[in-house]
């Protein structure tokens, strides 16, 4: 049987697989792009012109990456029997929600959904090891 945890946050995913008790670890990098709008008044005269910060564009432009991002991942791990998802923040849920809407055949086997901070790879192994109760 194989086993796979995934901690994720924006940057990178940490999959750990362990099949026949042999452990795997991969890493997939997200390349979203973290913005950082600079806006506001050109000038330092009160009521001069403004630049207009466009943040639906860049919101945009994150969603479309994060959906690439999660695509590679369930690419990644598509042959697995059990998945359980760690992760700081909301990543970890927009990941297991991605699955259930566009990769149908993965949603169903998600144990659980876990928040977890940033942790070691040797830290990720364990929790995976842990949560499968492999040794």
């Amino acid at each position: 049987m194989k086993h796979t945890g995934i901690w994720i946050d924006k940057d990178k995913a940490h999959i750990v697989t362990i099949e026949n008790g042999v452990e795997t670890f991969n890493t997939v990098l997200s390349n979203v792009d973290h913005f950082k709008p600079h806006g506001g008044s050109g000038t330092k005269l009160k009521g001069g012109p403004q630049n207009v910060v466009q943040d639906s564009k860049y919101l945009e432009r994150e969603k479309h990456q994060l959906k690439q991002y999660y695509n590679a991942i369930a690419t990644e791990v598509k042959d697995t029997d059990a998945l359980v998802i760690y992760g700081p923040a909301d990543t970890n849920k927009k990941l297991s929600k991605e699955l259930y809407e566009n990769h149908k055949s993965l949603s169903h086997k998600i144990k659980d959904v876990i928040k977890a901070d940033s942790m070691t790879e040797n830290q990720v192994k364990a929790l995976v090891r842990d949560f499968f109760k492999l040794n």
